[in-house]
């Protein structure tokens, strides 16, 4: 899992190598946002140097695997240099974490930064999230699931909101029920069997299984109010299949919802060609729907 992570990770730091790290932002490291079982749960923070009062937040995340290590600056130029305060998060890892442990991670992690949106010169009102994969796939949930805290918690964080109000995420998978085709097992079996202990001990029983691939995924969440969603996938990935998203955005858009697939033809689980082209396409998602900036990106000119 780790060595696929780390594979994923070395093509991303290949693919954007030759764009020039400006430096044009400050980071701080290992930002505490909460504890679980007596461990810290951080993320890094990128305070552009001229911010527009917007915040993205990154999943650090592949196969539910997550890591401080994972966290790489250049990553985020596209986003950096609009003047995006980005807020990379490593969530709690499998396999000593499931995937059902490790979501209220990133509800903590978009609360804590919510409370501190003043420290952080950001609008409470206008996050977006984003990641690839597993980071794609815990994207959508926050997108679909994210809302309001406890108001009676004694921790004044949790009291805040989870909710984004966008998402623009890679290859993310959408329903573990029908993988890849109407009725096919994912919750850690078939495609994703060498993935099972994201999902824990109730994927090993048929009827918890069941009821465990309903609530991790997303597209059983969708309502009208979810917020602008943008999908890029490769129509060749064998690890998650394209029918993912391409059966996400058809329901997104029977509810009324604002979402897009943008298709990446002849690529699989991950690419580095153009990479830097496809980032500065999610930018523009975020400037149309965090700052109300309509782009001529030509891959959006049909925004719904």
């Amino acid at each position: 899992m780790k060595k696929i992570f780390a594979i994923l990770l070395a093509a991303v730091a290949f693919a954007v190598a030759a764009q020039a790290d400006t430096n044009d932002y400050q980071r701080v490291e290992d930002v505490i946002y909460g504890r679980k079982f007596g461990m810290a749960l951080t993320m890094d923070v990128f305070e552009p140097n001229h911010p527009n009062g917007r915040a993205i937040v990154s999943v650090v995340s592949g196969g539910w695997f997550s890591a401080h290590e994972a966290i790489n600056a250049i990553f985020y130029q596209a986003f950096l240099k609009r003047g995006y305060t980005v807020f990379a998060v490593v969530h709690g890892s499998q396999p000593k974490f499931t995937i059902t442990e490790i979501v209220p991670d990133v509800n903590r992690a978009i609360r804590f930064i919510r409370f501190n949106a003043k420290k952080y010169g950001i609008d409470p009102d206008h996050i977006g999230i984003t990641g690839g994969s597993a980071g794609g796939h815990l994207s959508l949930t926050m997108g679909t699931q994210g809302g309001p805290g406890d108001p009676k918690a004694k921790d004044p964080i949790d009291r805040e909101s989870s909710a984004v109000q966008c998402v623009a995420c890679f290859f993310p998978p959408t329903d573990f029920l029908n993988y890849g085709k109407a009725g096919e097992d994912g919750v850690g079996f078939g495609i994703l069997k060498g993935f099972k202990d994201a999902f824990g001990p109730r994927a090993d029983d048929p009827e918890s299984r069941k009821k465990l691939g309903h609530e991790i995924s997303p597209i059983y969440f969708i309502t009208s109010n979810m917020p602008p969603t943008l999908i890029l996938h490769g129509n060749k990935d064998n690890l998650v299949p394209i029918q993912q998203s391409e059966t996400f955005v058809a329901k997104a858009h029977e509810a009324g919802a604002t979402a897009k697939l943008v298709v990446k033809d002849g690529q699989g689980h991950g690419w580095w060609a153009d990479l830097q082209s496809d980032l500065d396409m999610f930018a523009d998602w975020f400037d149309l729907y965090l700052r109300g900036i309509k782009n001529n990106h030509p891959r959006l000119k049909d925004n719904p």
